[in-house]
């Protein structure tokens, strides 16, 4: 499955970036995947060095995968930040993050994010839950971008 919509990965740890690569492959959503390493890559990705946006509309992604424990801008932040910017603030953002913080799942959700998924130890779980991940917000959600 693959139509132009792009999703942005979050993600410091090479090895989750590979195996969030692997698991969409193996359950065939092929959408185009930007992988950003920290923080300040992604904002920079949205609004420029500058903080000023230089993405144009179409460009956006349709789906946010945030890792909360990032170097430079910590994954917090850079939800506030994304939230905060009326271009941005209706892309759905899932935390996808080892973190058991309870201060961490509630700040996310208090800070607008669309779901918090602690990522799976086990590869054959990771993939189930990528591939669920990946039907729902991809081919199920309606996405306000869309209309």
């Amino acid at each position: 499955m693959s139509n132009n919509k792009k999703i942005l990965l979050v993600e410091d740890n090479k090895d989750d970036v590979e195996l969030t690569l692997r698991a969409f492959k193996k359950n065939n959503l092929l959408n185009e995947i930007i992988v950003k390493c920290d923080g300040a890559e992604a904002l920079d990705f949205f609004f420029g060095k500058n903080g000023v946006a230089v993405k144009n509309y179409n460009d956006l992604p349709i789906l946010i995968l945030l890792d909360l424990k990032l170097p430079k801008i910590d994954g917090i932040d850079v939800l506030k930040k994304i939230r905060a910017d009326k271009r941005t603030k209706l892309i759905p953002i899932v935390i996808l993050t080892s973190s058991k913080e309870p201060g961490d799942l509630l700040s996310c959700y208090r800070l607008g994010c669309n779901s918090y998924i602690r990522k799976p130890v086990d590869f054959s779980q990771f993939t189930d839950t990528v591939k669920q991940l990946g039907l729902y917000w991809l081919l199920t959600n309606e996405s306000p971008q869309l209309l």
